[in-house]
Protein backbone atom coordinates (compact mmCIF):
# COMPACT_ATOMS: atom_id res chain seq x y z
CA UNK A 1 0.00 0.00 0.00
CA UNK A 2 1.13 3.54 -0.73
CA UNK A 3 0.87 6.55 1.60
CA UNK A 4 1.41 10.12 0.38
CA UNK A 5 2.51 12.66 2.99
CA UNK A 6 3.15 16.41 3.22
CA UNK A 7 4.99 17.99 6.16
CA UNK A 8 5.58 21.65 5.37
CA UNK A 9 7.31 22.93 8.54
CA UNK A 10 10.23 22.01 10.80
CA UNK A 11 7.83 21.01 13.59
CA UNK A 12 5.96 18.91 11.01
CA UNK A 13 9.17 17.04 10.17
CA UNK A 14 9.53 15.94 13.81
CA UNK A 15 5.85 14.94 14.09
CA UNK A 16 5.96 13.34 10.66
CA UNK A 17 9.09 11.32 11.45
CA UNK A 18 7.46 9.76 14.52
CA UNK A 19 4.35 8.97 12.48
CA UNK A 20 6.37 7.43 9.61
CA UNK A 21 8.35 5.28 12.08
CA UNK A 22 5.12 4.03 13.71
CA UNK A 23 3.49 3.28 10.34
CA UNK A 24 6.58 1.33 9.22
CA UNK A 25 6.66 -0.54 12.54
CA UNK A 26 3.01 -1.58 12.16
CA UNK A 27 3.37 -2.48 8.47
CA UNK A 28 6.94 -2.67 7.08
CA UNK A 29 5.61 -3.13 3.51
CA UNK A 30 4.11 0.39 3.37
CA UNK A 31 5.58 2.81 0.82
CA UNK A 32 5.52 6.35 2.29
CA UNK A 33 6.57 9.28 0.10
CA UNK A 34 6.09 13.00 -0.34
CA UNK A 35 7.17 16.41 0.98
CA UNK A 36 9.52 15.55 3.84
CA UNK A 37 12.41 16.77 5.98
CA UNK A 38 15.59 15.07 7.17
CA UNK A 39 14.02 13.36 10.20
CA UNK A 40 11.25 11.83 8.07
CA UNK A 41 13.88 10.63 5.62
CA UNK A 42 15.75 8.89 8.45
CA UNK A 43 12.48 7.26 9.59
CA UNK A 44 11.98 5.61 6.19
CA UNK A 45 10.04 8.16 4.14
CA UNK A 46 10.95 8.62 0.46
CA UNK A 47 11.55 12.33 -0.13
CA UNK A 48 9.97 13.49 -3.38
CA UNK A 49 10.30 17.17 -2.40
CA UNK A 50 12.53 18.72 0.25
CA UNK A 51 10.75 20.45 3.12
CA UNK A 52 13.33 23.28 2.94
CA UNK A 53 11.44 24.51 -0.15
CA UNK A 54 8.47 25.42 2.06
CA UNK A 55 9.77 26.24 5.52
CA UNK A 56 9.25 30.01 5.69
CA UNK A 57 8.76 32.32 8.65
CA UNK A 58 6.76 35.53 8.76
CA UNK A 59 4.31 37.23 6.45
CA UNK A 60 6.84 39.08 4.27
CA UNK A 61 8.88 35.92 3.66
CA UNK A 62 5.72 34.01 2.72
CA UNK A 63 4.79 36.76 0.23
CA UNK A 64 8.25 36.60 -1.39
CA UNK A 65 8.03 32.84 -1.76
CA UNK A 66 4.33 32.68 -2.62
CA UNK A 67 4.72 31.96 -6.37
CA UNK A 68 7.16 29.09 -5.73
CA UNK A 69 5.00 27.74 -2.87
CA UNK A 70 1.95 27.69 -5.14
CA UNK A 71 3.92 25.98 -7.93
CA UNK A 72 5.16 23.33 -5.51
CA UNK A 73 1.65 22.73 -4.19
CA UNK A 74 0.33 22.28 -7.75
CA UNK A 75 3.18 19.84 -8.49
CA UNK A 76 2.28 17.77 -5.41
CA UNK A 77 -1.43 17.75 -6.36
CA UNK A 78 -0.68 16.72 -9.97
CA UNK A 79 1.75 13.99 -8.91
CA UNK A 80 -0.55 12.30 -6.42
CA UNK A 81 -3.60 12.74 -8.68
CA UNK A 82 -1.71 10.56 -11.18
CA UNK A 83 -0.19 8.01 -8.76
CA UNK A 84 -3.42 7.60 -6.71
CA UNK A 85 -2.03 6.70 -3.24
CA UNK A 86 -4.24 4.77 -0.78
CA UNK A 87 -4.26 7.76 1.56
CA UNK A 88 -2.85 11.29 1.72
CA UNK A 89 -1.70 12.64 5.12
CA UNK A 90 -1.29 16.39 5.66
CA UNK A 91 0.91 16.98 8.72
CA UNK A 92 -0.07 20.24 10.46
CA UNK A 93 0.51 23.39 8.24
CA UNK A 94 -3.24 23.70 7.46
CA UNK A 95 -2.94 26.70 5.10
CA UNK A 96 -0.59 24.71 2.85
CA UNK A 97 -2.04 21.21 3.25
CA UNK A 98 -5.81 21.74 3.18
CA UNK A 99 -5.68 22.88 -0.47
CA UNK A 100 -3.83 19.68 -1.43
CA UNK A 101 -6.20 17.57 0.67
CA UNK A 102 -9.30 19.09 -0.97
CA UNK A 103 -8.04 18.57 -4.53
CA UNK A 104 -7.10 14.94 -3.82
CA UNK A 105 -10.32 14.23 -1.91
CA UNK A 106 -12.27 15.54 -4.91
CA UNK A 107 -10.45 12.89 -6.98
CA UNK A 108 -11.56 10.11 -4.63
CA UNK A 109 -8.31 9.79 -2.63
CA UNK A 110 -8.75 9.30 1.14
CA UNK A 111 -7.33 12.22 3.16
CA UNK A 112 -6.19 12.52 6.77
CA UNK A 113 -5.09 15.67 8.61
CA UNK A 114 -2.64 14.97 11.44
CA UNK A 115 -2.92 17.57 14.24
CA UNK A 116 -6.09 19.61 14.14
CA UNK A 117 -5.78 23.40 13.74
CA UNK A 118 -7.24 25.38 16.69
CA UNK A 119 -10.52 25.78 14.85
CA UNK A 120 -12.49 25.35 18.12
CA UNK A 121 -10.83 28.52 19.47
CA UNK A 122 -11.01 30.97 16.59
CA UNK A 123 -12.18 31.32 12.96
CA UNK A 124 -14.73 28.55 13.48
CA UNK A 125 -15.97 29.16 9.94
CA UNK A 126 -12.92 27.13 8.81
CA UNK A 127 -14.85 23.95 9.68
CA UNK A 128 -16.48 24.15 6.20
CA UNK A 129 -13.06 24.09 4.56
CA UNK A 130 -11.90 21.22 6.79
CA UNK A 131 -14.98 19.13 5.93
CA UNK A 132 -14.39 19.73 2.22
CA UNK A 133 -10.69 18.83 2.52
CA UNK A 134 -10.29 15.89 4.85
CA UNK A 135 -12.01 12.60 5.67
CA UNK A 136 -10.39 12.13 9.09
CA UNK A 137 -8.85 14.65 11.52
CA UNK A 138 -6.44 13.35 14.18
CA UNK A 139 -6.67 15.53 17.30
CA UNK A 140 -4.21 16.20 20.15
CA UNK A 141 -6.89 17.42 22.59
CA UNK A 142 -9.98 15.38 23.59
CA UNK A 143 -12.36 18.36 23.46
CA UNK A 144 -11.50 18.91 19.78
CA UNK A 145 -13.25 15.64 18.90
CA UNK A 146 -16.48 16.93 20.50
CA UNK A 147 -16.28 20.09 18.40
CA UNK A 148 -15.84 18.08 15.18
CA UNK A 149 -18.62 15.63 16.05
CA UNK A 150 -21.01 18.58 16.53
CA UNK A 151 -20.07 19.62 13.00
CA UNK A 152 -20.40 16.09 11.52
CA UNK A 153 -16.66 15.77 10.84
CA UNK A 154 -14.96 12.44 11.53
CA UNK A 155 -12.20 12.94 14.15
CA UNK A 156 -10.16 10.89 16.60
CA UNK A 157 -8.21 11.86 19.72
CA UNK A 158 -4.68 10.39 19.56
CA UNK A 159 -2.91 12.14 22.46
CA UNK A 160 -0.50 15.08 22.60
CA UNK A 161 3.19 14.56 21.68
CA UNK A 162 4.27 16.99 24.45
CA UNK A 163 2.72 14.74 27.11
CA UNK A 164 5.12 12.00 25.98
CA UNK A 165 8.25 14.15 26.13
CA UNK A 166 7.40 16.05 29.35
CA UNK A 167 6.60 14.38 32.67
CA UNK A 168 5.37 15.84 35.99
CA UNK A 169 8.33 16.54 38.26
CA UNK A 170 8.63 14.59 41.50
CA UNK A 171 9.91 15.55 44.96
CA UNK A 172 10.24 19.25 44.19
CA UNK A 173 11.59 21.09 47.24
CA UNK A 174 9.40 24.19 47.51
CA UNK A 175 11.38 27.43 47.46
CA UNK A 176 11.02 30.96 46.13
CA UNK A 177 12.21 30.68 42.55
CA UNK A 178 10.33 32.67 39.89
CA UNK A 179 10.89 32.07 36.17
CA UNK A 180 9.94 34.53 33.41
CA UNK A 181 9.05 33.12 29.96
CA UNK A 182 8.00 36.10 27.80
CA UNK A 183 7.48 34.12 24.56
CA UNK A 184 9.48 33.58 21.38
CA UNK A 185 8.29 36.25 18.92
CA UNK A 186 9.94 39.67 19.05
CA UNK A 187 6.64 41.57 19.25
CA UNK A 188 5.30 39.67 22.26
CA UNK A 189 8.65 39.69 24.15
CA UNK A 190 8.95 43.47 23.72
CA UNK A 191 5.40 43.98 24.99
CA UNK A 192 5.53 41.50 27.88
CA UNK A 193 9.05 41.61 29.32
CA UNK A 194 8.85 45.23 30.58
CA UNK A 195 5.61 44.38 32.46
CA UNK A 196 7.14 41.18 33.86
CA UNK A 197 10.21 43.11 35.08
CA UNK A 198 7.98 45.75 36.63
CA UNK A 199 6.34 42.87 38.57
CA UNK A 200 9.78 41.55 39.58
CA UNK A 201 10.72 44.92 41.10
CA UNK A 202 7.47 45.03 43.11
CA UNK A 203 7.85 41.42 44.27
CA UNK A 204 11.48 41.91 45.31
CA UNK A 205 10.39 44.83 47.50
CA UNK A 206 7.86 42.55 49.25
CA UNK A 207 10.15 39.54 49.69
CA UNK A 208 13.94 39.80 49.39
CA UNK A 209 14.33 35.98 49.42
CA UNK A 210 12.75 35.58 45.98
CA UNK A 211 15.10 34.42 43.20
CA UNK A 212 14.31 35.50 39.62
CA UNK A 213 15.39 34.09 36.26
CA UNK A 214 14.57 35.05 32.66
CA UNK A 215 14.53 32.26 30.04
CA UNK A 216 14.67 33.61 26.48
CA UNK A 217 13.62 31.35 23.60
CA UNK A 218 16.48 32.50 21.32
CA UNK A 219 19.40 34.93 21.00
CA UNK A 220 17.55 37.49 18.87
CA UNK A 221 16.65 39.78 21.79
CA UNK A 222 19.42 38.90 24.24
CA UNK A 223 21.23 42.26 24.06
CA UNK A 224 17.93 44.17 24.28
CA UNK A 225 16.89 42.05 27.30
CA UNK A 226 20.23 42.71 29.05
CA UNK A 227 19.52 46.45 28.81
CA UNK A 228 15.98 45.95 30.15
CA UNK A 229 17.14 44.07 33.27
CA UNK A 230 19.72 46.66 34.36
CA UNK A 231 19.27 47.35 38.06
CA UNK A 232 17.23 44.14 38.56
CA UNK A 233 18.69 41.12 40.34
CA UNK A 234 17.84 38.43 37.76
CA UNK A 235 19.66 35.68 35.84
CA UNK A 236 19.29 35.33 32.06
CA UNK A 237 19.68 32.23 29.88
CA UNK A 238 18.74 31.22 26.33
CA UNK A 239 17.04 28.05 25.08
CA UNK A 240 16.86 26.15 28.38
CA UNK A 241 13.27 26.86 29.48
CA UNK A 242 12.43 23.18 30.12
CA UNK A 243 15.36 22.69 32.51
CA UNK A 244 14.59 26.01 34.21
CA UNK A 245 10.89 25.29 34.74
CA UNK A 246 11.84 21.99 36.48
CA UNK A 247 13.45 24.11 39.25
CA UNK A 248 10.87 26.94 39.40
CA UNK A 249 8.19 27.47 42.05
CA UNK A 250 6.26 29.82 39.78
CA UNK A 251 6.40 30.69 36.08
CA UNK A 252 5.16 33.98 34.60
CA UNK A 253 4.51 32.87 31.02
CA UNK A 254 3.24 34.25 27.72
CA UNK A 255 0.04 32.58 26.53
CA UNK A 256 0.69 29.83 23.97
CA UNK A 257 1.99 26.25 23.86
CA UNK A 258 4.44 27.12 26.66
CA UNK A 259 1.51 27.23 29.13
CA UNK A 260 0.80 23.57 28.38
CA UNK A 261 4.50 22.70 28.80
CA UNK A 262 4.57 24.38 32.24
CA UNK A 263 1.38 22.55 33.28
CA UNK A 264 2.71 19.16 32.10
CA UNK A 265 5.84 19.62 34.24
CA UNK A 266 3.51 20.60 37.12
CA UNK A 267 4.52 24.20 37.92
CA UNK A 268 2.07 26.94 39.09
CA UNK A 269 1.89 29.87 36.68
CA UNK A 270 0.52 33.31 35.87
CA UNK A 271 -0.40 33.63 32.17
CA UNK A 272 0.01 36.99 30.45
CA UNK A 273 -0.74 38.20 26.95
CA UNK A 274 -0.71 41.48 25.05
CA UNK A 275 -1.55 42.14 21.41
CA UNK A 276 -1.54 45.44 19.55
CA UNK A 277 -4.89 47.22 19.93
CA UNK A 278 -5.84 46.44 16.33
CA UNK A 279 -4.87 42.75 16.56
CA UNK A 280 -6.79 42.44 19.82
CA UNK A 281 -9.84 44.10 18.25
CA UNK A 282 -9.76 41.53 15.41
CA UNK A 283 -8.94 38.56 17.67
CA UNK A 284 -11.65 39.37 20.22
CA UNK A 285 -14.23 39.06 17.42
CA UNK A 286 -12.81 35.80 16.04
CA UNK A 287 -11.94 33.95 19.26
CA UNK A 288 -14.73 31.72 20.52
CA UNK A 289 -12.97 30.14 23.51
CA UNK A 290 -13.84 31.24 27.05
CA UNK A 291 -10.16 30.96 28.12
CA UNK A 292 -6.91 31.78 26.35
CA UNK A 293 -4.43 29.47 28.13
CA UNK A 294 -4.37 25.77 27.30
CA UNK A 295 -4.48 24.47 30.92
CA UNK A 296 -7.76 26.39 31.47
CA UNK A 297 -9.17 25.40 28.07
CA UNK A 298 -8.41 21.68 28.67
CA UNK A 299 -9.76 21.72 32.24
CA UNK A 300 -12.82 23.74 31.19
CA UNK A 301 -12.34 25.99 34.23
CA UNK A 302 -10.02 28.70 35.56
CA UNK A 303 -7.01 26.85 37.01
CA UNK A 304 -4.43 29.58 36.40
CA UNK A 305 -4.85 33.39 36.28
CA UNK A 306 -4.99 34.94 32.79
CA UNK A 307 -3.95 38.59 32.51
CA UNK A 308 -4.81 39.94 29.07
CA UNK A 309 -4.14 43.35 27.43
CA UNK A 310 -4.35 46.20 30.03
CA UNK A 311 -4.64 43.63 32.85
CA UNK A 312 -1.18 42.30 31.94
CA UNK A 313 0.61 45.00 33.96
CA UNK A 314 3.35 44.80 36.59
CA UNK A 315 1.05 45.45 39.54
CA UNK A 316 -1.44 42.70 38.60
CA UNK A 317 1.27 40.17 37.73
CA UNK A 318 3.01 40.81 41.07
CA UNK A 319 -0.25 40.51 43.02
CA UNK A 320 -1.20 37.14 41.47
CA UNK A 321 2.37 35.83 41.65
CA UNK A 322 2.78 36.65 45.37
CA UNK A 323 -0.57 35.04 46.12
CA UNK A 324 0.52 31.81 44.39
CA UNK A 325 4.00 31.79 45.99
CA UNK A 326 2.44 32.01 49.46
CA UNK A 327 -0.26 29.35 48.81
CA UNK A 328 -0.46 25.57 49.07
CA UNK A 329 -0.46 24.63 45.37
CA UNK A 330 -0.94 20.87 45.75
CA UNK A 331 -4.60 20.93 44.54
CA UNK A 332 -3.48 22.85 41.41
CA UNK A 333 -0.61 20.42 40.76
CA UNK A 334 -3.08 17.51 41.04
CA UNK A 335 -5.17 19.20 38.32
CA UNK A 336 -2.04 19.52 36.14
CA UNK A 337 -1.25 15.81 36.66
CA UNK A 338 -4.79 14.97 35.54
CA UNK A 339 -4.18 16.96 32.32
CA UNK A 340 -0.96 15.01 31.77
CA UNK A 341 -2.74 11.66 32.22
CA UNK A 342 -5.54 12.80 29.91
CA UNK A 343 -3.18 13.81 27.08
CA UNK A 344 -0.61 11.02 27.36
CA UNK A 345 -1.25 8.45 24.68
CA UNK A 346 1.40 7.39 22.21
CA UNK A 347 0.27 9.91 19.58
CA UNK A 348 2.34 8.47 16.72
CA UNK A 349 1.34 4.83 17.36
CA UNK A 350 -2.33 5.71 17.89
CA UNK A 351 -2.33 7.78 14.69
CA UNK A 352 -0.57 5.07 12.65
CA UNK A 353 -3.09 2.47 13.86
CA UNK A 354 -6.03 4.76 12.96
CA UNK A 355 -4.58 5.52 9.49
CA UNK A 356 -3.97 1.84 8.63
CA UNK A 357 -7.50 0.92 9.79
CA UNK A 358 -8.90 3.82 7.73
CA UNK A 359 -6.99 2.71 4.60
CA UNK A 360 -8.39 -0.82 4.95
CA UNK A 361 -12.03 0.28 5.23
Amino acid sequence: MKIAISAAETSGDLLGSKLVASLKKQDPTLVIEGLAGEKMLDAGCKQLWDQKLVNVMGFSEVLKKLPSLMRLRKTIIDHFSNTQPDVFIGVDAPDFNFVIEKKLKDKGIKTVHFISPSVWAWRQSRIKKIKQSTDLVLCVFPFEVDFYKKNQQRALFVGHPLAESLTPRKNHAVGKSVLLMPGSREGEVKKLLPEMLSAVRLMAEQDDELIFHLALANNALLEWAKQQVQGVSIGISVGDAHQRMEQADLVVVASGTATLEVALVGVPMVVVYKLSSFSYFIASRLVKSKYVSLPNVIAGKLLVPELIQEDANGKNIAQHAMQIISSDNQPLIKEFNTIHTQLKHNAADESAHAIIEFMNE
